[in-house]
């Protein structure tokens, strides 16, 4: 079964939905300059005051390591997102500290692609994301599908893009491990559009998984 990320949630009710709708994990932005920015006091009380058994994923976009690691452990979270131009060091040490990781990769071509390999071992999974100057996702725009499986080895998470409309197609053009929405499940940025959350999780879940392979 494919898992979806829903992210870019800033409400309880928000984050209520789509756990019900079967969401695997939930993102909470930590980049001050997003419209879906939380600040980390109120993402704890929001992670403390609902039910367990669904991943929680920090998304942070060039900050310290050290600033990361306090932050996914006061908010409590499981997983931590490095967004922005963060190494094979930065990504080893949030791990070497029992975080599971996730690199985002900005993907225009094939290109961006080149040097994945040095991150082998330091990360859990590479979210492959639509490459738009000075935006870190949220754009709501696509990239060639089928650049995907031109990575072998780790786990990708496809991003960008997707909405209830398109995540089938993606899903089989791609084949991902999972697939990760935010403004196409949106009323307002930051702001969750119910019906949207459902009907992504179950037309998404309704796809096929790709088998990592090495």
């Amino acid at each position: 079964m494919i898992r979806v990320k829903i992210c870019g949630i800033t409400r309880p009710e928000d984050a209520m939905v789509a756990m019900e709708a079967g969401a695997h994990a939930l993102g909470l932005v930590f980049h001050p300059l997003s419209p879906r920015y939380l600040e980390p006091q109120r993402a704890r009380e929001m992670v403390a005051s609902l039910p367990p058994l669904v991943s929680w994923v920090g998304v942070f976009v060039d900050r310290s390591v050290d600033e990361v690691l306090r932050v996914a452990e006061d908010v409590g979270l499981d997983t931590i997102q490095l967004h922005g131009h963060e190494g094979p060091r930065e990504c080893g040490a949030c791990r070497e500290e029992g975080f599971r990781v996730i690199k985002a990769v900005r993907v225009a071509s094939q290109r961006d692609l080149e040097g994945l390999e040095a991150y082998r071992g330091a990360v859990s999974a590479f979210l492959l994301d639509t490459k738009v100057p000075g935006r870190y996702g949220g754009t709501g725009r696509t990239f060639p599908w089928e650049l995907v499986t031109k990575v072998e080895g780790v786990p990708i998470i496809l991003a960008g893009g997707l909405n209830p409309g398109n995540v089938v197609r993606a899903i089989e053009r791609a084949q991902p491990w999972g697939v990760d929405v935010s403004s196409g499940v949106e009323k307002a940025p930051g702001v969750k559009d119910h019906e949207l959350v459902r009907l992504f999780v179950g037309r998404a879940t309704g796809g096929r998984k790709r088998r990592v392979r090495s």
